[in-house]
């Protein structure tokens, strides 16, 4: 093979990115991961955005899915810094009337906290967990033959259907409502085909491992994986923004952990026709409004359980949640949207200076919205805990336009790199016999615009490295 400068340059360093290079390092290459900003992470980073002392989550915060994946599950990252903290409750559902429902580690003790619904859970969640050791591999990952395929089969009969379908099984205020805050993080209307999955995906992930809160912020994942491939040998290049491939060092493989809007600018007079017409089409999803707060106290929620949760879905009833997700899709910008709120400092006390606390949250708008909805979301907040507005002592916005800033992956502040419906689960971002290969030779895309979708479990970038191993190394 020709001598290059590199074996190979991943562009980004994302968890996408971070483990494309990893898997690519762990082969004997020489490998260089070129990062826009001056710090490493991508969606994991964590910053001062409000206070002195006060560390938020940029942008993912609990990490249901890396705690899922497969190929972190590979990695040594504890010994590079890496520690997660367990909250008692994964996440609760606070209702108009001050009770909850809550996704505990224990099926058996989720279900019975649902009353009248507590054998339809089990009847929805228990298969699912039985079978997930030999699907999860399939779930998270390319469209293939899977091993276990009636295993699959019976995932996929409840993950296809419409989370409105899967609704249909409880009779409960309760149940409807969890059930609904899980599937309203597939940031589509809930009437959408295979909105199930994931719902039912994050669910198994509470039961299975939990929902961690990465200690001192998500950017100690990225810094754990980033010090594992710098161990393997890797080098890491930040500052150096990829605008066209005249830029880069030679190298036999090129990885791209972007969107195909960025791709296009950066290599698209490499691509076929087809697959520049492919990539044009491709299609993004609702965005979102996010805010950090620094509090003087925890939030004052009514209900207990939530006070002992990680994360915290405020929509009330799946009625609404459904009617907010659906007006959102259409261009609206609902007056009580579903809010999805973290409070880490309840659980690690390096987020926040003592006696003070952070808290993260975020609702969908449409993609590309500028309305501010800082106030929409504190008065969400206040509605399940009275209070919460007085003990706010500074905050910080994000709107689509400022998060699609901060990371270009964000068009138009979707965070999923593009809408995972039906039309898009498997075919992201083209219909190809690897989604991971562009029709350039060498050229690969290993951005959460590739299956498995969004989420901090750097399945995409595992998946596409070995497409490149297999194509250009010839190492299977």
């Amino acid at each position: 093979m020709e001598k290059r400068d590199f074996d190979a340059i991943v562009v980004g360093s994302g968890p996408n990115g971070l483990s494309a290079a990893i898997t690519l390092q762990q082969q004997g290459l020489s490998v260089l991961i070129l990062e826009a900003k001056d710090t490493i992470g991508g969606g994991m980073r964590t910053a001062q955005l409000t206070l002195p002392g006060f560390h938020h989550d940029v942008c993912s915060a609990i990490l249901p899915m890396a705690a899922t994946s497969p190929f972190f599950a590979t990695l040594p990252l504890e010994q590079y810094g890496l520690e997660y903290i367990y909250p008692e409750v994964a996440a609760a559902h606070p209702f108009d009337d001050g009770s909850a429902a809550v996704l505990k580690r224990s099926v058996q003790e989720t279900a019975q906290l649902l009353g009248a619904d507590a054998g339809a859970y089990l009847s929805l969640m228990e298969p699912v967990l039985e079978d997930w050791p030999y699907i999860a591999s399939d779930i998270l990952g390319p469209f293939h033959f899977p091993k276990h395929p009636v295993r699959m089969a019976r995932f996929g009969l409840k993950a296809l259907p419409a989370a409105t379908t899967i609704a249909k099984r409880f009779t409960t205020q309760k149940a409807k409502g969890l059930w609904g805050g899980m599937a309203a993080h597939s940031i589509q209307p809930l009437t959408n085909y295979a909105t199930s999955a994931i719902g039912l995906v994050l669910s198994a992930a509470g039961h299975l491992y939990g929902w961690p809160v990465p200690k001192g912020g998500s950017q100690s994942l990225a810094n754990a994986l980033a010090r594992y491939f710098e161990s393997l040998g890797g080098q890491i290049q930040t500052s150096f923004t990829v605008s066209n491939l005249q830029q880069l060092p030679s190298a036999h493989a090129v990885l791209f952990d972007v969107t195909p809007k960025q791709l296009m600018q950066i290599a698209g007079d490499q691509f076929s026709s087809l697959y520049q017409w492919q990539l044009n089409r491709y299609r993004y999803g609702m965005g979102v409004f996010k805010v950090d707060w620094a509090l003087d106290a925890p939030i004052p929620f009514i209900a207990a359980e939530c006070r002992q949760a990680g994360t915290v879905h405020l929509g009330n009833t799946f009625k609404e949640i459904v009617a907010g997700e659906q007006l959102t899709s259409s261009g609206g910008h609902p007056q009580r949207p579903f809010v999805l709120l973290a409070q880490q400092s309840l659980f690690d006390d390096s987020r926040a200076p003592a006696g003070k606390h952070t808290a993260w949250a975020y609702c969908h708008v449409p993609n590309g919205s500028t309305v501010d909805m800082t106030s929409i979301i504190e008065e969400q907040v206040e509605r399940f805990a009275p209070g919460f507005k007085r003990t706010i002592m500074a905050k910080h916005t994000f709107n689509t336009v400022t998060l699609e800033r901060y990371n270009p992956n964000y068009i138009g502040g979707d965070i999923n790199g593009g809408i995972i419906d039906l039309g898009q689960l498997y075919t992201r971002p083209a219909l190809r016999l690897s989604p991971y290969k562009t029709s350039a030779r060498g050229l690969y895309i290993c951005s959460s615009a590739t299956p498995p979708g969004g989420g901090v479990h750097g399945m995409c970038g595992h998946h596409a490295a070995r497409q490149a191993l297999k194509d250009v190394f010839k190492i299977s």
